[in-house]
């Protein structure tokens, strides 16, 4: 029996390759699925199913390409109709993978088609829980996104479906179980998933808030639809995506890797209304760059960020990277939905710069400097955090905007206003300066470092702190 977690840090996503005697399973796969094929041809064994745990809003599945390119049948629980091929399992089924089992759970309530997949070995134990959404370490599945797609559905009555989902079946199994769930931590769909990737059943009955044992149904929704953050914008996107299908890989990849001289570069920019994203590192970016591109640094939380602030999943998009990372760009925008990469500009921003072409910059400051500017100039600092992080802790009179809520809240800033603009280290600042620079916000500072580097000078004052776990 091999068990092996295949874990993709920008996503917080868990898939799983199981096999058992030249038999294969892939559970929740990526949309690049040469490395499941890759590792069971490793192994010399063939893939016999593809199990999805539900329809997935945080990126796009796999599935397809998988099956088609392995001949592997795609797997769901009961309730989901997607517009492919696929086998609807029963609740309680057993589908056998050579000498082991996996037994089919359902367990609605992230999602209505959300299901589970216990797995017993060749002995006939009971060993691991593929939990999907439905179970996290610390956590359980947000119970808003699926009333999105059902109107009828609200986050209410989804929360009382996982309390009966968890209750009746995950909660009665096995305290030596293994839970290896879809997601850890920094991912959206749970609000307080522990940084750890797999723990034991019981460990979960006794720390995951969500599974105490005295709990009632009522104090059960209240917790877990108390201070749910919306959604990422792309999320819908995503589910339709996973639900009625897209283009191929491949396809995706061909397109993307598109290499654009400056004058092809431009040209393209100028007449497809295309994004231009730049993706190098925030402290290189603010140097120099091309007028009205943005920048997300592919070293951050890449992707999520991408779906956040890009409102149209199928906006056609221009890439500036860094050398020899193309194909990591394009691949990772596809994880989410967003195929509409079209080309790269050869060489970089170099080439850019040597064509003589215009470039522009945003100003960065040191903690150091706001320090001493602040001594004599009355100044706005603008903290775009998430809200609770500045509600922790934060420097005095400064403003909130979070980076999430830009494109909703963006007009309420005065455009003849200086601002200093800070995150936490510096990566969502850039992000947000590029955006604003882009839409004609001229007076934006950038300062380096962010509120990790103000905290340490201390002629910024600050608000005490407070723990996170304590707000709401």
């Amino acid at each position: 029996m091999i068990i092996e977690q295949i874990y993709t840090g920008c996503l917080a996503q868990g898939a799983y390759y199981i096999e058992s005697n030249g038999e294969a399973a892939i559970i929740d796969p990526l949309r690049e699925v040469r490395p499941y094929l890759e590792r069971a041809k490793k192994s010399g064994a063939k893939i016999k199913y593809v199990l999805e745990t539900h329809f997935h809003a945080d990126f796009v599945s796999g599935h397809l390409d998988l099956a088609k390119e392995s001949g592997a049948k795609i797997v769901y629980g009961p309730n989901a109709k997607p517009d492919f091929d696929f086998y609807a399992a029963k609740d309680a089924e057993i589908l056998q993978l050579c000498g082991a089992k996996i037994k089919v759970l359902h367990t609605p309530g992230h999602t209505m088609e959300s299901t589970c997949f216990l797995l017993s070995d060749e002995q006939g134990n009971e060993i691991a829980l593929f939990s999907g959404d439905t179970l996290f370490i610390g956590d359980v599945g947000r119970p808003d996104l699926a009333q999105k797609l059902v109107n009828e559905l609200t986050s209410e009555m989804l929360a009382g479906y996982l309390f009966d989902s968890l209750r009746n079946k995950i909660m009665p199994l096995s305290d030596d179980i293994i839970v290896y769930p879809a997601h850890g931590a920094g991912s959206a769909c749970g609000k307080n998933m522990s940084k750890e990737t797999t723990d034991f059943l019981g460990n979960q009955k006794k720390t995951n808030y969500a599974l105490r044992a005295n709990m009632s149904k009522a104090e059960f929704i209240k917790e877990v639809t108390d201070g749910l953050l919306p959604p990422p914008a792309y999320f819908p996107e995503n589910v339709m995506m996973n639900i009625h299908g897209y283009d191929p890989f491949e396809k995706v990849m061909k397109r993307g890797m598109h290499a654009l001289s400056p004058e092809a570069f431009e040209q393209m920019a100028n007449e497809t209304g295309a994004v231009i994203l730049d993706t190098r590192d925030p402290k290189v970016f603010v140097k120099g760059f091309i007028p009205n591109s943005i920048n997300i640094g592919i070293d951050g939380n890449f992707a999520p960020w991408v779906g956040t602030l890009i409102p149209d999943i199928k906006q056609p998009i221009l890439l500036i990277t860094d050398e020899d990372r193309n194909e990591e760009v394009v691949t990772r925008l596809s994880r989410v939905g967003f195929d509409g990469a079209i080309g790269y500009l050869a060489g970089g921003f170099t080439s850019w710069k040597n064509a003589g072409k215009e470039t522009d910059e945003i100003k960065s400051i040191s903690a150091e400097e706001l320090a001493k500017i602040k001594q004599t100039t009355a100044v706005t600092i603008l903290d775009v955090r998430k809200t609770n992080e500045f509600q922790s802790e934060h420097v005095e009179n400064a403003i909130n905007l979070p980076l999430d809520y830009i494109n909703e809240k963006f007009e309420d800033m005065d455009k003849n206003q200086t601002y200093f603009v800070h995150c936490a280290g510096g990566y969502r600042s850039v992000i947000f300066n590029s955006i604003m620079r882009a839409r004609g916000y001229h007076n934006l500072i950038d300062v380096a470092g962010g509120f990790k580097a103000i905290k340490e000078n201390s002629h910024i004052p600050t608000t005490a702190f407070v723990c996170p776990s304590t707000l709401k």
